[in-house]
């Protein structure tokens, strides 16, 4: 394309890099670069604009970096859908009329999860709430809820001491907290080429450069993981052993093992998002027990007991144990004592493990439909995921495919909220089985996927997939 950006009128003064990356991030504010645009090569701009390569080189990948710009091997520069406008897109806040929504991954929601949310709220109201409701401190949470936090991580297998768990907001800010406390502006991050998109959007937050790894069946590659640690300084490798999100990869034990014993002898922290472990009956170690010196551990209740119970327990180094309540404390205070004390006496009289156990049945139902129904076309949904990974055919692409679904009432995911810079579009599709429709919808849903996947797409009047 060609896009000439006027460099005078932006901070006369700045190094020129600076002044051409703040450029491109302004015109794709402004709209005069938009999602998907080539940019121009790096000697084409250089020419025009009369400064080096080195320059534009190094302006793009300040853009790249902060998540304006993807490059692609062999291909060139490209404007890249930012996460708050690519997410918003593809994944619905609100249901419209009569849409079925398998956009979001979130729990299954019926009677006995009403049931018990009802029974609770009662429980809460007629009891006294002094212990919980009044106090502020500590900000890492009360004693009493720390230590159910330790009693159910122990019901998952891991074994972390009440003194080593802060109680967040979900898992999401469990994420960002552990970030917080290890990473500095410009620092390399690992993860997996897809991968959820808050890992993407902390990287735009706190300034670190993201960095995707190839995958298998099981998650980040061990070899990719060590080979990209020997010719590069890695701050953090941020993964999702169970049920990646969105390809559903399962880390089994040997490879958590492997990514653990890579991480401590490249001196790399590891940050392990398991939001989705306690939908796993499978026993699996967690990764951060072969080095609690190194590694972070996120979970919470939202994806597998109840989406509106946002605590979480994140299990922290112990000599990051004061940095991170110190983060929290200015971003948050502490969590929200009402919702962790709901989580604290349903670990207790072991309501937790009841509505997980249900979430599981649900989950195995809902999933052998995907099976029964799309067949071939999945190309990963293990039985108790919330989530299954489904291939597009050739002569759909994702776009045009979730297009003509929305208009057939079924919000799905596609790929690009997902990707990491430099990551391949894999032409596929995350289909998420929660929320409060029953199997009979569901079915229903599935069964226009397929026989949207059998047709091809109707060709609009100006020649494009419509």
């Amino acid at each position: 394309m060609a896009w000439t950006p006027n460099l005078g009128q932006l901070h006369p003064g700045v190094a020129k890099h600076k002044a051409l990356a703040e450029a491109i991030v302004s015109d794709i504010g402004k709209g005069v670069l938009n999602s998907g645009d080539r940019m121009p090569t790096h000697r084409e701009l250089a020419q025009r604009l009369k400064v080096s390569v080195q320059t534009v080189s190094t302006a793009y990948r300040e853009a790249e970096r902060l998540g304006y710009l993807q490059g692609e091997v062999g291909r060139g520069t490209y404007v890249r859908t930012r996460l708050t406008e690519g997410a918003g897109s593809y994944m619905l806040d609100s249901r419209p009329q009569g849409l079925i929504d398998l956009s979001i991954i979130r729990a299954a929601y019926g009677a006995e999860q009403e049931k018990y949310s009802r029974r609770i709220l009662w429980e809460l109201a007629e009891s006294e709430n002094a212990s919980w409701m009044r106090p502020c401190r500590p900000v890492a949470g009360f004693e009493e809820h720390r230590e159910m936090a330790s009693r159910w991580l122990a019901m998952l297998g891991l074994e972390a001491p009440a003194e080593r768990v802060v109680i967040t907001n979900g898992a999401s800010q469990g994420l960002f907290l552990a970030l917080s406390s290890i990473i500095q502006r410009d620092d390399v991050v690992l993860t997996e080429s897809l991968t959820d998109h808050g890992v993407i959007g902390c990287a735009n937050v706190l300034g670190f450069t993201l960095r995707g790894l190839p995958t298998d069946d099981e998650g980040v590659v061990p070899e990719a993981f060590d080979a990209y640690c020997r010719h590069t300084r890695v701050r953090a490798l941020v993964c999702i052993p169970t049920f990646s999100n969105p390809t559903g990869a399962l880390a089994g034990a040997q490879r958590r093992q492997d990514l653990a014993d890579i991480a401590q002898s490249h001196g790399v922290y590891v940050i392990e998002d398991e939001v989705y472990r306690p939908l796993l009956s499978q026993t699996v170690p967690a990764i951060s027990s072969f080095i609690p010196d190194l590694a972070f551990h996120c979970t919470s209740f939202t994806k597998c007991a109840l989406t509106g119970l946002r605590t979480g327990y994140l299990v922290v180094p112990t000599s990051l144990t004061l940095r991170v309540a110190s983060i929290l404390r200015v971003t948050g205070w502490m969590a929200t004592a009402l919702v962790a004390e709901i989580a604290a006496r349903w670990v207790r009289d072991g309501t937790a493990a009841h509505l997980v156990s249900l979430q599981r049945e649900e989950m195995r139902a809902r999933q052998q439909l995907v099976q029964d129904i799309l067949g071939d076309h999945v190309l990963r949904n293990h039985p108790e995921a919330l989530a299954a990974w489904v291939g597009v055919p050739d002569y759909w692409t994702e776009e045009s495919l979730v297009q003509v679904l929305r208009e057939r009432g079924i919000a799905v995911t596609i790929s690009d909220p997902f990707m990491t810079p430099g990551a391949r579009r894999p032409n596929a599709i995350r289909i998420c089985l929660g929320g409060q429709f029953d199997q009979a919808r569901l079915s229903e849903a599935l069964e226009d996927i397929r026989e949207t996947f059998q047709r091809y797409p109707a060709i609009n009047a100006t020649g494009f997939v419509s």
